[in-house]
């Protein structure tokens, strides 16, 4: 089965050799978004409240970018740096995702690229 690129100037550029999203036949693979503005390609200032809308804002532009939307997210991952903002970006994270909210991890790490204090990734099927 080919991949696709998925890629959008509506979210931060990859700071790596990786792609923002790829497609598979009908899953699409999103890379971690961590709270970078895509205007500036600076992180976002405000603590994790801003951190964590800015970051869920970015994945929700590439998976515009593949034709999917929070709806057909089956799984994401939540990293990190403070379990502690643990309530906060729950609370953030499920009024983006709503009532039929997809499976979730989330993991405490120690750091993040560029300061961050949170990175989301998704899994979405269309």
């Amino acid at each position: 089965m080919p991949k696709t690129i998925i890629s959008t100037d509506r979210a931060p550029a990859a700071i790596g050799p990786y792609s923002q999203a790829t497609r598979a036949g009908n899953m699409v693979f999103c890379s971690g978004q961590i709270p970078i503005d895509p205007k500036t390609g600076e992180l976002v200032a405000g603590g994790i409240e801003a951190q964590t809308k800015q970051a869920l804002a970015n994945l929700e532009e590439v998976l515009r970018a593949a034709g999917a939307s929070w709806a057909d997210v089956v799984r994401t991952t939540i990293w990190l740096v403070d379990l502690g903002d643990f309530a906060v970006v729950n609370r953030i994270y499920g009024d983006v995702v709503g009532a039929e909210p997809p499976a979730r991890v989330t993991i405490q790490v120690s750091a993040l690229p560029k300061g961050a204090a949170v990175e989301i990734d998704a899994i979405a099927h269309l």
